[in-house]
């Protein structure tokens, strides 16, 4: 059963950090590309961050570049996204995603590409 849990959400001050893990059971996320994405109230769903199955290549969505950074350990079939200097705008709930690299990936920060989903977890940051 494929499996994708977040954790590592919480309350935080602006100006803090916070490190975000996605744990996948089920499959091995080594043939993966893998995305975290986030959603406010009232909002559509955000690509913030995207990270090929090598972890070579990352991709970062305009409003986090240079204080977020995503990270994959495929020995432990997980992936984290660092979030520094966090902002208020920042507040929502931050969901992982997985897509098998044998899929044509046009935008990794695209949900749209991702076939599996994690539920999800808080992030709020207060000013």
């Amino acid at each position: 059963q494929v499996q994708l849990v977040e954790s590592g959400g919480a309350s935080v001050q602006a100006g803090g950090s916070l490190r975000l893990s996605c744990a996948a059971s089920g499959f091995t996320i080594d043939s993966y590309y893998m995305g975290w994405f986030r959603q406010a109230p009232g909002k559509e769903r955000e690509g913030v961050a995207g990270i090929s199955p090598s972890g070579e290549y990352t991709h970062y969505g305009d409003s986090v570049k240079g204080r977020f950074t995503v990270s994959r350990d495929n020995a432990k079939n997980t992936m984290y996204l660092q979030m520094n200097s966090l902002k208020a705008e920042d507040t929502a709930i931050y969901y992982c995603a997985a897509v098998n690299s044998d899929h044509l990936i046009y935008n990794v920060l695209r949900p749209g590409e991702y076939n599996y989903w994690g539920q999800g977890t808080q992030v709020t940051v207060s000013s």
